[in-house]
Protein backbone atom coordinates (compact mmCIF):
# COMPACT_ATOMS: atom_id res chain seq x y z
CA UNK A 1 0.00 0.00 0.00
CA UNK A 2 1.60 3.26 -0.91
CA UNK A 3 2.67 6.04 1.77
CA UNK A 4 0.64 3.97 4.63
CA UNK A 5 1.29 0.79 5.73
CA UNK A 6 -1.98 -1.13 6.47
CA UNK A 7 -2.30 -3.66 9.56
CA UNK A 8 -5.19 -5.98 11.15
CA UNK A 9 -5.48 -5.56 14.81
CA UNK A 10 -8.70 -7.89 15.29
CA UNK A 11 -10.48 -10.29 13.30
CA UNK A 12 -14.10 -11.76 14.18
CA UNK A 13 -15.70 -14.83 12.31
CA UNK A 14 -18.74 -16.77 11.76
CA UNK A 15 -18.83 -19.61 9.71
CA UNK A 16 -20.28 -23.34 8.83
CA UNK A 17 -17.11 -24.87 10.89
CA UNK A 18 -16.77 -22.46 14.24
CA UNK A 19 -18.89 -19.32 15.10
CA UNK A 20 -15.26 -17.71 16.14
CA UNK A 21 -11.88 -17.21 14.57
CA UNK A 22 -10.49 -19.82 16.85
CA UNK A 23 -13.28 -23.09 16.48
CA UNK A 24 -13.06 -22.03 12.91
CA UNK A 25 -9.18 -22.32 12.57
CA UNK A 26 -8.82 -25.50 14.61
CA UNK A 27 -11.78 -27.31 11.83
CA UNK A 28 -9.43 -25.64 8.94
CA UNK A 29 -5.86 -27.13 10.60
CA UNK A 30 -7.70 -30.63 11.08
CA UNK A 31 -9.24 -30.77 7.98
CA UNK A 32 -13.14 -31.14 9.34
CA UNK A 33 -15.95 -30.59 6.79
CA UNK A 34 -18.97 -28.20 7.28
CA UNK A 35 -21.14 -29.45 5.12
CA UNK A 36 -24.34 -31.63 6.00
CA UNK A 37 -27.97 -32.19 4.99
CA UNK A 38 -29.94 -28.39 5.22
CA UNK A 39 -32.26 -27.78 8.24
CA UNK A 40 -32.70 -24.05 7.47
CA UNK A 41 -35.61 -24.84 5.09
CA UNK A 42 -37.23 -28.38 3.25
CA UNK A 43 -34.59 -28.96 0.45
CA UNK A 44 -36.38 -32.36 -0.18
CA UNK A 45 -37.91 -31.42 -3.40
CA UNK A 46 -34.47 -30.03 -4.91
CA UNK A 47 -31.88 -31.51 -6.72
CA UNK A 48 -29.13 -30.58 -4.03
CA UNK A 49 -30.07 -30.99 -0.69
CA UNK A 50 -27.05 -30.02 1.38
CA UNK A 51 -25.41 -27.21 2.37
CA UNK A 52 -22.58 -25.37 4.55
CA UNK A 53 -24.72 -24.11 7.46
CA UNK A 54 -23.86 -21.88 10.16
CA UNK A 55 -24.52 -24.26 13.18
CA UNK A 56 -25.53 -23.17 16.49
CA UNK A 57 -26.18 -19.29 16.24
CA UNK A 58 -29.10 -18.16 18.29
CA UNK A 59 -29.87 -14.34 16.64
CA UNK A 60 -32.01 -13.84 19.61
CA UNK A 61 -29.17 -14.21 22.28
CA UNK A 62 -26.55 -12.42 20.68
CA UNK A 63 -28.65 -10.00 20.00
CA UNK A 64 -31.74 -9.64 21.95
CA UNK A 65 -35.23 -9.86 20.38
CA UNK A 66 -35.82 -6.40 18.82
CA UNK A 67 -33.00 -6.25 16.71
CA UNK A 68 -33.16 -10.15 15.61
CA UNK A 69 -36.61 -9.35 14.38
CA UNK A 70 -35.67 -6.42 12.52
CA UNK A 71 -32.32 -7.46 11.02
CA UNK A 72 -31.78 -10.06 8.39
CA UNK A 73 -29.37 -12.91 9.08
CA UNK A 74 -26.41 -11.73 7.24
CA UNK A 75 -26.99 -8.55 9.13
CA UNK A 76 -26.83 -10.48 12.40
CA UNK A 77 -24.17 -12.00 11.24
CA UNK A 78 -21.85 -9.61 10.55
CA UNK A 79 -22.78 -7.35 13.93
CA UNK A 80 -21.53 -10.32 16.21
CA UNK A 81 -18.36 -10.85 13.75
CA UNK A 82 -17.89 -7.59 14.31
CA UNK A 83 -18.16 -7.36 17.85
CA UNK A 84 -15.70 -9.97 18.33
CA UNK A 85 -13.29 -8.27 15.75
CA UNK A 86 -13.68 -5.21 17.88
CA UNK A 87 -12.89 -7.26 21.33
CA UNK A 88 -9.84 -8.95 19.33
CA UNK A 89 -8.78 -5.60 18.79
CA UNK A 90 -9.33 -4.01 22.21
CA UNK A 91 -10.53 -0.81 20.18
CA UNK A 92 -12.32 1.60 22.50
CA UNK A 93 -14.48 3.35 20.61
CA UNK A 94 -15.83 6.62 22.08
CA UNK A 95 -16.40 10.67 21.33
CA UNK A 96 -12.51 10.98 20.54
CA UNK A 97 -12.43 8.74 17.96
CA UNK A 98 -15.81 7.85 16.28
CA UNK A 99 -15.26 10.06 13.52
CA UNK A 100 -12.54 8.53 11.88
CA UNK A 101 -13.67 4.97 12.47
CA UNK A 102 -15.49 3.65 9.07
CA UNK A 103 -17.10 0.75 7.44
CA UNK A 104 -17.09 -1.38 4.73
CA UNK A 105 -18.93 -4.84 4.39
CA UNK A 106 -19.59 -6.96 1.38
CA UNK A 107 -21.99 -8.74 0.51
CA UNK A 108 -23.57 -10.63 -2.80
CA UNK A 109 -27.20 -10.85 -2.43
CA UNK A 110 -27.48 -9.13 1.06
CA UNK A 111 -31.33 -9.73 2.88
CA UNK A 112 -32.24 -12.25 0.33
CA UNK A 113 -34.22 -14.51 2.84
CA UNK A 114 -36.20 -11.86 3.83
CA UNK A 115 -37.36 -10.84 0.78
CA UNK A 116 -38.10 -14.66 -0.43
CA UNK A 117 -40.39 -14.62 3.27
CA UNK A 118 -42.04 -11.41 2.33
CA UNK A 119 -42.68 -11.66 -1.04
CA UNK A 120 -44.51 -15.09 0.02
CA UNK A 121 -46.73 -13.27 2.28
CA UNK A 122 -47.69 -10.35 -0.26
CA UNK A 123 -48.55 -13.36 -2.16
CA UNK A 124 -50.80 -15.64 0.04
CA UNK A 125 -52.25 -12.47 2.60
CA UNK A 126 -51.41 -9.36 -0.05
CA UNK A 127 -49.56 -6.30 0.81
CA UNK A 128 -50.82 -5.67 4.33
CA UNK A 129 -49.38 -8.87 5.27
CA UNK A 130 -46.01 -7.26 4.28
CA UNK A 131 -43.30 -6.43 7.41
CA UNK A 132 -42.62 -2.48 7.78
CA UNK A 133 -39.09 -3.78 8.54
CA UNK A 134 -38.57 -5.12 4.28
CA UNK A 135 -36.87 -2.59 3.22
CA UNK A 136 -34.09 -2.00 5.32
CA UNK A 137 -33.84 -5.85 6.16
CA UNK A 138 -32.96 -6.59 2.45
CA UNK A 139 -30.76 -3.47 1.63
CA UNK A 140 -26.96 -4.65 0.84
CA UNK A 141 -26.02 -2.07 3.15
CA UNK A 142 -28.03 -2.80 6.10
CA UNK A 143 -24.97 -4.43 7.46
CA UNK A 144 -22.55 -1.69 7.50
CA UNK A 145 -25.27 0.53 8.41
CA UNK A 146 -26.56 -1.41 11.84
CA UNK A 147 -22.91 -1.74 12.44
CA UNK A 148 -22.13 1.78 12.83
CA UNK A 149 -25.63 2.51 14.45
CA UNK A 150 -24.65 -0.36 17.24
CA UNK A 151 -21.28 0.40 17.80
CA UNK A 152 -21.10 4.43 16.95
CA UNK A 153 -18.99 4.57 13.82
CA UNK A 154 -19.72 8.23 12.22
CA UNK A 155 -16.83 7.48 9.86
CA UNK A 156 -17.19 6.47 5.78
CA UNK A 157 -19.64 3.82 5.65
CA UNK A 158 -20.87 1.58 2.50
CA UNK A 159 -21.34 -1.50 1.36
CA UNK A 160 -19.57 -3.42 -1.82
CA UNK A 161 -21.68 -5.80 -3.95
CA UNK A 162 -19.65 -7.53 -5.98
CA UNK A 163 -20.75 -11.00 -5.64
CA UNK A 164 -18.02 -13.69 -4.74
CA UNK A 165 -15.39 -11.21 -4.96
CA UNK A 166 -16.78 -8.26 -2.52
CA UNK A 167 -15.51 -9.80 0.99
CA UNK A 168 -11.78 -8.96 -0.27
CA UNK A 169 -12.52 -5.96 -2.29
CA UNK A 170 -14.10 -4.68 1.06
CA UNK A 171 -11.05 -5.15 2.57
CA UNK A 172 -9.02 -3.48 -0.21
CA UNK A 173 -11.29 -0.97 -0.87
CA UNK A 174 -10.69 -0.65 3.21
CA UNK A 175 -7.08 -0.20 3.07
CA UNK A 176 -6.95 2.41 0.58
CA UNK A 177 -9.59 4.41 2.24
CA UNK A 178 -7.14 4.47 5.22
CA UNK A 179 -4.20 4.90 3.14
CA UNK A 180 -5.70 8.13 1.50
CA UNK A 181 -6.12 9.66 4.85
CA UNK A 182 -9.66 9.23 5.06
CA UNK A 183 -10.28 7.58 7.98
CA UNK A 184 -8.14 5.88 10.38
CA UNK A 185 -9.88 3.03 11.34
CA UNK A 186 -11.87 0.53 9.23
CA UNK A 187 -14.54 -2.14 9.82
CA UNK A 188 -13.98 -4.30 6.52
CA UNK A 189 -15.23 -7.93 5.46
CA UNK A 190 -18.24 -9.71 4.10
CA UNK A 191 -21.22 -10.93 5.10
CA UNK A 192 -23.84 -13.82 3.34
CA UNK A 193 -26.93 -15.75 4.59
CA UNK A 194 -28.33 -17.18 1.10
CA UNK A 195 -28.78 -20.10 2.34
CA UNK A 196 -32.59 -20.05 0.77
CA UNK A 197 -35.01 -22.04 -1.42
CA UNK A 198 -34.79 -18.62 -4.46
CA UNK A 199 -31.21 -19.06 -4.24
CA UNK A 200 -30.50 -23.48 -4.36
CA UNK A 201 -33.12 -23.02 -7.20
CA UNK A 202 -31.14 -20.57 -8.69
CA UNK A 203 -28.23 -22.29 -8.93
CA UNK A 204 -29.76 -26.03 -9.41
CA UNK A 205 -30.81 -24.49 -12.63
CA UNK A 206 -27.24 -23.04 -13.71
CA UNK A 207 -25.82 -25.96 -12.77
CA UNK A 208 -23.03 -24.51 -10.72
CA UNK A 209 -23.57 -26.62 -7.27
CA UNK A 210 -22.96 -29.93 -6.60
CA UNK A 211 -25.33 -32.58 -6.52
CA UNK A 212 -23.50 -35.18 -4.65
CA UNK A 213 -26.62 -35.97 -1.47
CA UNK A 214 -25.47 -39.02 -0.96
CA UNK A 215 -22.13 -38.15 0.85
CA UNK A 216 -22.28 -33.86 1.15
CA UNK A 217 -18.97 -33.64 3.19
CA UNK A 218 -17.15 -34.92 0.02
CA UNK A 219 -18.91 -32.85 -2.51
CA UNK A 220 -16.51 -29.79 -1.91
CA UNK A 221 -13.95 -31.14 -4.10
CA UNK A 222 -11.44 -28.02 -5.81
CA UNK A 223 -9.69 -29.19 -8.15
CA UNK A 224 -10.66 -32.87 -8.13
CA UNK A 225 -11.25 -34.40 -11.78
CA UNK A 226 -14.61 -35.56 -10.48
CA UNK A 227 -15.96 -32.04 -8.82
CA UNK A 228 -19.39 -31.14 -9.76
CA UNK A 229 -19.98 -27.82 -8.37
CA UNK A 230 -19.53 -25.83 -5.61
CA UNK A 231 -21.21 -26.11 -2.02
CA UNK A 232 -23.54 -23.31 -0.95
CA UNK A 233 -22.29 -21.75 2.40
CA UNK A 234 -22.80 -18.53 4.88
CA UNK A 235 -21.06 -16.76 7.11
CA UNK A 236 -18.74 -13.76 7.76
CA UNK A 237 -15.72 -12.48 8.52
CA UNK A 238 -14.53 -9.04 9.61
CA UNK A 239 -11.04 -7.44 10.12
CA UNK A 240 -9.97 -4.46 12.19
CA UNK A 241 -8.02 -2.09 9.61
CA UNK A 242 -5.39 0.27 10.46
CA UNK A 243 -2.43 2.29 9.77
CA UNK A 244 0.16 1.66 11.24
CA UNK A 245 1.47 4.34 12.66
CA UNK A 246 -2.30 4.76 14.22
CA UNK A 247 -1.95 1.31 15.52
CA UNK A 248 1.24 1.76 17.52
CA UNK A 249 -0.01 4.88 18.78
CA UNK A 250 -2.52 3.77 20.71
CA UNK A 251 -0.41 0.49 21.44
CA UNK A 252 -2.72 -2.32 19.19
CA UNK A 253 -1.52 -5.51 19.02
CA UNK A 254 -0.82 -6.04 15.23
CA UNK A 255 -1.81 -9.25 14.05
CA UNK A 256 -1.16 -8.99 10.03
CA UNK A 257 -0.48 -6.02 7.40
CA UNK A 258 -2.09 -5.99 4.40
CA UNK A 259 0.72 -5.51 1.72
CA UNK A 260 -0.97 -5.60 -1.14
CA UNK A 261 -4.63 -5.95 -3.04
CA UNK A 262 -5.18 -5.81 -6.60
CA UNK A 263 -8.84 -6.00 -8.24
CA UNK A 264 -9.98 -6.06 -12.30
CA UNK A 265 -12.57 -7.20 -14.25
CA UNK A 266 -12.70 -9.92 -16.61
CA UNK A 267 -15.12 -7.79 -19.18
CA UNK A 268 -15.81 -10.97 -21.26
CA UNK A 269 -19.32 -12.85 -19.30
CA UNK A 270 -21.68 -12.05 -16.41
CA UNK A 271 -21.16 -16.19 -15.14
CA UNK A 272 -17.91 -17.72 -16.56
CA UNK A 273 -14.38 -16.91 -16.08
CA UNK A 274 -12.31 -15.56 -19.56
CA UNK A 275 -10.31 -17.45 -21.62
CA UNK A 276 -7.58 -18.68 -19.46
CA UNK A 277 -8.06 -16.75 -16.80
CA UNK A 278 -6.92 -13.56 -18.13
CA UNK A 279 -8.83 -11.69 -15.81
CA UNK A 280 -7.44 -13.48 -12.99
CA UNK A 281 -4.20 -13.17 -13.48
CA UNK A 282 -4.23 -9.24 -14.10
CA UNK A 283 -5.76 -8.71 -10.96
CA UNK A 284 -2.97 -11.12 -8.81
CA UNK A 285 -0.11 -9.06 -10.90
CA UNK A 286 -1.42 -6.10 -10.30
CA UNK A 287 -1.79 -7.03 -6.32
CA UNK A 288 1.36 -7.82 -6.63
CA UNK A 289 2.85 -4.61 -7.74
CA UNK A 290 0.96 -2.68 -5.14
CA UNK A 291 2.87 -4.68 -2.29
CA UNK A 292 5.87 -4.35 -4.13
CA UNK A 293 7.38 -8.32 -4.27
CA UNK A 294 7.63 -10.76 -6.74
CA UNK A 295 5.61 -13.81 -7.39
CA UNK A 296 8.33 -15.49 -5.92
CA UNK A 297 8.26 -14.41 -2.66
CA UNK A 298 4.25 -15.67 -2.21
CA UNK A 299 5.03 -18.69 0.13
CA UNK A 300 1.00 -19.69 -0.07
CA UNK A 301 -1.81 -19.30 -2.32
CA UNK A 302 -5.59 -19.57 -0.81
CA UNK A 303 -7.32 -19.98 -4.08
CA UNK A 304 -11.01 -19.26 -4.94
CA UNK A 305 -10.90 -22.79 -5.97
CA UNK A 306 -15.03 -23.05 -5.97
CA UNK A 307 -15.22 -26.51 -7.19
CA UNK A 308 -16.55 -26.00 -10.45
CA UNK A 309 -15.02 -27.02 -13.45
CA UNK A 310 -14.23 -24.12 -15.33
CA UNK A 311 -13.72 -21.93 -12.31
CA UNK A 312 -10.37 -24.21 -11.14
CA UNK A 313 -9.07 -24.76 -14.48
CA UNK A 314 -8.71 -21.20 -15.38
CA UNK A 315 -7.21 -20.38 -12.19
CA UNK A 316 -4.99 -22.85 -12.44
CA UNK A 317 -4.12 -21.10 -15.75
CA UNK A 318 -4.18 -17.86 -14.40
CA UNK A 319 -1.73 -18.57 -11.58
CA UNK A 320 0.71 -20.25 -14.10
CA UNK A 321 0.74 -17.09 -15.78
CA UNK A 322 1.48 -15.50 -13.15
CA UNK A 323 3.92 -17.19 -11.48
CA UNK A 324 5.19 -19.29 -14.27
CA UNK A 325 7.35 -22.24 -13.81
CA UNK A 326 7.28 -21.16 -9.70
CA UNK A 327 4.04 -21.92 -10.21
CA UNK A 328 4.72 -25.31 -9.50
CA UNK A 329 6.67 -24.41 -6.53
CA UNK A 330 4.25 -22.62 -4.33
CA UNK A 331 1.40 -24.50 -2.75
CA UNK A 332 -2.35 -23.66 -3.70
CA UNK A 333 -5.24 -24.70 -1.72
CA UNK A 334 -8.74 -24.01 -1.21
CA UNK A 335 -10.39 -23.67 2.00
CA UNK A 336 -13.99 -24.15 0.38
CA UNK A 337 -13.59 -27.66 0.54
CA UNK A 338 -14.47 -27.22 4.05
CA UNK A 339 -16.57 -24.26 4.27
CA UNK A 340 -17.82 -24.81 0.86
CA UNK A 341 -18.41 -21.14 -0.82
CA UNK A 342 -19.41 -18.30 1.13
CA UNK A 343 -20.43 -16.27 -1.95
CA UNK A 344 -20.04 -12.32 -1.02
CA UNK A 345 -18.58 -13.45 2.44
CA UNK A 346 -16.07 -15.61 1.16
CA UNK A 347 -12.67 -13.63 0.86
CA UNK A 348 -13.25 -12.17 4.01
CA UNK A 349 -13.39 -15.81 5.99
CA UNK A 350 -10.45 -16.66 3.45
CA UNK A 351 -8.58 -13.55 4.88
CA UNK A 352 -8.65 -14.96 8.22
CA UNK A 353 -7.78 -18.12 7.40
CA UNK A 354 -4.75 -17.16 5.71
CA UNK A 355 -3.82 -14.91 8.84
CA UNK A 356 -4.08 -17.75 11.29
CA UNK A 357 -1.67 -19.87 8.82
CA UNK A 358 0.80 -16.98 9.14
CA UNK A 359 0.85 -17.19 12.65
CA UNK A 360 0.62 -20.79 12.65
CA UNK A 361 2.98 -21.55 10.13
CA UNK A 362 0.68 -24.37 8.78
CA UNK A 363 -0.45 -24.35 4.95
CA UNK A 364 -4.33 -25.59 5.25
CA UNK A 365 -5.39 -28.46 2.89
CA UNK A 366 -7.81 -28.91 0.22
CA UNK A 367 -10.09 -31.76 1.42
CA UNK A 368 -11.44 -34.59 -0.41
CA UNK A 369 -8.87 -34.54 -3.10
CA UNK A 370 -8.59 -37.80 -4.69
CA UNK A 371 -8.61 -37.61 -8.40
CA UNK A 372 -5.94 -34.98 -10.27
CA UNK A 373 -7.41 -33.27 -13.22
CA UNK A 374 -4.65 -32.66 -16.11
CA UNK A 375 -5.93 -29.52 -16.64
CA UNK A 376 -5.62 -28.55 -12.68
CA UNK A 377 -1.35 -29.78 -12.14
CA UNK A 378 -0.30 -27.73 -9.15
CA UNK A 379 0.39 -28.36 -5.77
CA UNK A 380 -2.79 -28.32 -4.16
CA UNK A 381 -1.91 -29.48 -0.78
CA UNK A 382 -3.92 -32.76 -1.11
CA UNK A 383 -5.84 -33.68 2.12
CA UNK A 384 -3.50 -32.90 5.08
CA UNK A 385 -2.40 -29.67 6.19
CA UNK A 386 1.41 -29.10 5.68
CA UNK A 387 3.63 -26.80 8.02
CA UNK A 388 5.55 -24.08 6.29
CA UNK A 389 6.96 -20.55 6.95
CA UNK A 390 5.20 -17.66 5.05
CA UNK A 391 5.99 -14.34 5.13
CA UNK A 392 3.73 -13.72 2.07
CA UNK A 393 -0.04 -15.02 1.51
CA UNK A 394 -2.01 -14.37 -1.60
CA UNK A 395 -6.06 -14.84 -1.30
CA UNK A 396 -8.02 -14.94 -4.38
CA UNK A 397 -11.82 -14.32 -4.88
CA UNK A 398 -13.31 -14.27 -8.38
CA UNK A 399 -17.36 -13.13 -8.82
CA UNK A 400 -19.91 -13.24 -11.30
CA UNK A 401 -20.11 -10.40 -13.56
CA UNK A 402 -16.26 -10.91 -14.34
CA UNK A 403 -15.11 -8.99 -10.38
CA UNK A 404 -11.59 -10.16 -9.72
CA UNK A 405 -10.31 -9.22 -6.24
CA UNK A 406 -6.41 -10.65 -4.76
CA UNK A 407 -5.19 -9.63 -1.14
CA UNK A 408 -1.72 -9.87 -0.22
CA UNK A 409 -1.17 -10.73 3.58
CA UNK A 410 2.60 -10.09 5.11
CA UNK A 411 3.62 -11.69 8.30
CA UNK A 412 4.64 -9.29 11.04
CA UNK A 413 5.44 -12.42 13.58
CA UNK A 414 8.48 -12.63 11.47
CA UNK A 415 10.25 -9.29 11.02
CA UNK A 416 8.70 -7.57 14.93
CA UNK A 417 6.03 -5.46 14.03
CA UNK A 418 3.96 -6.95 16.54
Amino acid sequence: MPNREIVITGMGCISPIGNDVESTWEAISSGQSGVDEITLFDASEFKTRFAAEVKGFDPKEELGQKLSRRTDRFTQFAVVATEHALQNADLQIDDSNRDRIGAIIGTGVGGLDTLFKQSNKMLKGGPRRVSPFLIPMMLANSAPGQIAITFGLRGPNMAVVTACAAGSNAIGEGAKMIARGAADVVVVGGTEAAITPIALAGFNRMDAVSTRNDDPTTASRPFDLNRDGFVLGEGCGVLILESMEHARERGAKIIAELAGYGTTNDAFHISAPAQGGAGAASCMQVALEDAGINSDQIDYINAHGTSTQLNDSSESAAIKTVFGEGAYDVPVSSTKSMTGHLLGAAGAVEAVICIKAMQAGLIPATINYETPDPACDLDYVPNESRAGSLEYVMSNSFGFGGHNASLIFKNTQMNGDT
